[in-house]
């Protein structure tokens, strides 16, 4: 029998909130994050808008001197950790002496991220070619690699076990909760922090992504309304950034220190689609089989489940391929799910969505609400289950669902359910 793990603690530094809090009410009203881009001059850009996390101070959580010797995604990871670790009664000490508050050797973190610290590749690339190397930060490498994130959290709070950073772009987060999940299961430890982080709101990402023409141009003038999953005037999506850090330990773990247990994890499943490396496989089928996989390891059958938080990023490709998985993976329930994209409120925050998306599955099955999918006002004919439509609903949910599909195929797949 597979050993329970929980959920005790989460942490969200977001678009639309810095705090578990915040982050539930914008939520609840449908709030969106989008907003001109403010961290750099976009003069030449097709793509002026971002979901950018604004108003963060981030020695609110983190020793002035520590936090200048990060790059913003860490800052965000560490942050949104000191939240959840606070919320599960994990540290003990105060101020800058805090530490965790059970066995370090067992203790881990799993973080997924994109691209690390992105903003300290420009800044350090300019001064390699206007000044020579001799220029460059000194913390160029430690700043701007992917497993910093994890490296902090774990110095910062004294974790000694397993730090490790899952790397399969816009899944990554949710293949970070996997790993923890099975780490563990194994016995391996009894405690994680695990999610997502990111922070690529520079002009080298946006740049990208446009030439991709994967971006939203049609509404830069209105940057509220850009996002608009599985409607027929979706033109692409909107770029966002943040953290999303829940703590996860077995289930034995938590009761014994008597934890208050927020959810349990139930089930993850992570495939590729071995297909193209910015496309899902368009049948469905491919991203279908994880999520019934995901079912599988739940031990739960796809009518158990009554939210679906999508990927949902404001693609024609994404949300019509999105919405065949569904129905490969759930048949005719599929049109029995609610169904919504938190994507439209916060932007696409890369590795970062993996994280937020499942704190959204916890509070929306802690407090019995469906986040809405906002500017949905015209669906896409071929996006026709629902997808909860610009206003939050209500209504008890036992069972939900997060799904994340990231280039180079990555499928990921967790599910989430009330603890009992």
């Amino acid at each position: 029998m597979k050993k329970k793990v929980v959920v005790t603690g989460m942490g969200v530094i977001s678009p639309i909130g810095n705090s578990l809090e915040a982050f539930n009410n914008a939520l609840k009203a449908g709030k969106s994050g989008v907003a001109p881009i403010t961290q750099f001059d976009t003069t030449g850009f097709d793509v002026t808008i971002a979901g950018e996390v604004r108003d963060f101070d981030p020695t609110l959580w983190i020793d002035k001197k520590d936090a200048r010797k990060m790059a913003r995604f860490t800052q965000f990871a560490v942050a949104a950790a000191a939240q959840a670790l606070s919320q599960a009664g994990l540290l003990t000490g105060t101020g800058d002496a805090q530490r965790i508050a059970c066995d370090p050797l067992r203790t881990g973190v799993v973080l997924g991220n994109g691209i690390g610290g992105f903003e300290i590749v420009t800044e350090s690339f300019h001064k390699l070619f206007d000044n020579g190397p001799k220029r460059m930060l000194p913390l160029t490498v430690p700043l701007m690699i992917n497993n910093e994130a994890a490296g902090n959290i774990a110095i910062v709070y004294g974790i000694h076990g397993p730090a490790l950073t899952q790397v399969t772009a816009c899944a990554s987060g949710t293949d970070a909760l996997g790993q923890a999940l099975d780490l563990i299961r194994s016995g391996r430890c009894n405690v994680i922090v695990s999610g997502g982080t990111e922070a690529c709101v520079v002009p080298f990402a946006i740049g990208g992504f446009q030439m991709l023409k994967t971006l939203s141009t049609k509404r830069c003038n209105e940057p509220a309304k850009a996002s608009r999953p599985f409607d027929a005037d979706h033109d692409g999506f909107v770029l966002g950034e943040g953290a999303g850090v829940l703590v996860l330990e077995s289930e034995e773990h938590a009761k014994a220190r008597n934890a208050a247990i927020i959810a349990e994890v139930a089930g993850y499943a992570a495939t590729n689609d071995a297909y193209h490396i910015t496309s899902p496989e368009l049948s469905g089928e491919s991203g279908g089989k994880t999520m019934q996989l995901a079912l599988e390891d739940a031990g739960l059958p796809p009518e158990a489940v009554q939210y679906y938080n999508a990927h949902g990023t404001s693609t024609e490709i994404n949300d019509r391929t999105e919405t065949k998985m569904l129905k490969y993976a759930f048949g005719d329930h599929a049109y029995k799910l609610k169904v919504s994209s938190i994507k439209s409120m916060t932007g696409h925050c890369v590795a970062g969505s993996g994280g937020l998306e499942a704190i959204a599955c916890i509070l929306a099955i802690r407090d019995g609400f469906f986040p809405p999918t906002i500017n949905l006002d015209n669906p896409d004919p071929d996006c026709d289950l629902d997808y909860v439509p610009n206003v939050a609903q209500y209504g008890a949910i036992d069972v939900a669902m997060s799904g994340s599909f990231g280039f180079g195929g990555h499928n990921g797949v967790a599910i989430f359910q009330r603890y009992h």
